[in-house]
């Protein structure tokens, strides 16, 4: 994906089986949003070829969007509306893709009940607290009952209460057999809630896998941490071979440098090194192999 001469995404390959939550996660400008747009048919493409529940989202007939349920980073409605009243009206708009198989829309108390709003059914929208607002968001996500959901940084601007509402409400969705994707920079939220963790960085998906199996091949890397002795400043360095890089810096700089602590990285170390590589231009560089996991069993 470019925009003119400037590539946003460059090869990007992503294969999500049916019931997974995945997380994409990257520094702000990665391509996240720009991947979930095109994904979502709301944004054309420059390359490539995407198939979403069999069908090119960029083409895609109503009915497809129907089976699609996107919830935005924010929504614009009308503060003085029922939280009922806004389902019902937003559920009418599914009523004629319903089947005998796959009845749509939901049951707006049904609904409700589902997404913890029973006791704020008649409640204004702008008398909920932040994280009853985001599970609104979710309900009209929700509610035309999508195959697959996609959630774009669906704690932005939460506090922790209103993070842990919304975290719990993505574990208790995993019963319905709804496919999740949910975009991300923060890698604590990604591990509670996703059964795989994609991160993107430098246009490129550099690591794909389930949390535990990220965490147990990143972590063979280790983090250096060296002092310059000039200007006291104090750098660190993720590296799968702290020998050898400790070796090369050595004789590059002898005298120059003291080696402050060289530990086992952890997936968070490795994370924001990544992020501090992509977004200072350095280029993210080689990362410890990492097997794909295409499925996952909870």
């Amino acid at each position: 994906m470019a925009y003119g001469d400037n590539v946003v995404l460059d090869s990007i390959d992503i294969d999500v089986p049916r019931g997974q939550v995945v997380a994409l996660l990257g520094p702000n400008g990665a391509g996240k949003t720009t991947t979930v747009e095109i994904l979502e048919g709301f944004r054309r493409r420059s390359g490539g070829t995407v198939d979403v529940l069999g069908a090119d989202p960029e083409h895609a007939p109503e009915a497809w969007r129907a089976r699609v349920g996107v919830v935005l980073q924010s929504w614009r409605d009308h503060a003085t509306w029922r939280v009922t009243d806004l389902l019902r009206v937003v559920g009418g708009y599914y009523a004629s893709y319903g089947t005998a198989a796959v009845p749509r829309p939901w049951d707006t108390d049904e609904l409700l009940d589902r997404v913890g709003l029973s006791e704020h059914a008649g409640k204004r929208i702008d008398r909920l607290s932040g994280g009853q607002r985001r599970r609104l968001d979710v309900a009209v996500g929700l509610v035309g009952r999508p195959e697959l959901l996609f959630l774009d940084e669906p704690t932005t601007g939460l506090d922790p209460a209103g993070r842990r509402d919304v975290h719990e409400l993505v574990a208790d969705l995993v019963d319905l057999d709804t496919t999740i994707m949910l975009t991300t920079h923060d890698l604590a939220e990604a591990e509670k809630v996703a059964d795989r963790l994609l991160i993107l960085a430098g246009g490129s998906i550099v690591a794909d896998g389930s949390p535990d199996q990220l965490r147990l091949q990143l972590s063979r890397s280790s983090e250096v941490r060296l002092r310059d002795l000039a200007t006291g400043e104090v750098t660190v360095h993720t590296e799968p071979d702290p020998t050898a890089y400790l070796t090369e810096v050595l004789a590059r700089r002898p005298g120059e440098v003291q080696v402050v602590e060289v530990r086992a990285a952890s997936l968070e170390d490795v994370y924001l090194d990544i992020v501090r590589r992509a977004e200072s231009g350095d280029g993210v560089g080689p990362l410890p192999t990492i097997d794909p996991l295409r499925e996952v069993t909870r």
